[in-house]
């Protein structure tokens, strides 16, 4: 019920902001992941395997940090998400 009245108060500048996302989610190279977003840190969290279990990590000029296991990019850690 609770879900159904939240669905329901979306405005379409809501839903639009929602569907230039899922745009832009459908282009990154895994097909599966787990999303987080961390409200007081401002810090969005993507991940491609669950657990991640990266082996290394490294921050890009940009304030997004690349995991990594192995080769394989396991997931992104995306700061000052809000702004972006």
């Amino acid at each position: 019920q609770e879900a159904m009245a939240q669905v329901d108060e979306l405005k379409p500048k809501d839903v639009n902001r929602f569907l230039r996302a899922v745009a832009q989610l459908v282009k990154l190279p895994k097909r599966r992941m787990w999303i987080d977003y961390d409200e007081e840190a401002d810090v969005l969290y993507l991940s491609f395997r669950k657990p991640q279990r990266a082996t290394d990590s490294r921050m890009r000029d940009d304030g997004i940090i690349v995991h990594w296991r192995g080769s394989e990019i396991v997931g992104l850690t995306i700061l000052d998400a809000s702004t972006r």
